[in-house]
């Protein structure tokens, strides 16, 4: 199973997330399927890549809570949900 989860990256107090696609079986700095944006909870600011994010999700992955929680703040589950029904 794929997950849309955040990997650490940044120096101590000081993280940065990307937000990556990654087997459920690897381990958080493991090996990604494909990065689909950044977070920096520090300065709040999000980059994501909308076109990315949409075909992982169609493709069957699933986000962890904090990315579904990223997600909500910018609509992109909004998105996703037209174009499933057109599927």
């Amino acid at each position: 199973m794929v997950k849309l989860r955040l990997k650490r990256y940044g120096r101590k107090q000081r993280a940065v997330y990307r937000i990556v696609a990654i087997d459920v079986r690897s381990r958080r700095e493991g090996r990604d399927l494909g990065k689909v944006g950044f977070y920096d909870p520090i300065t709040n600011q999000t980059y994501l890549n909308v076109p990315a994010i949409l075909y992982f999700l169609e493709k069957g992955a699933q986000p962890t809570e904090t990315v579904q929680d990223i997600f909500k703040k910018v609509e992109i589950l909004k998105e996703f949900l037209p174009k499933l029904n057109k599927i």
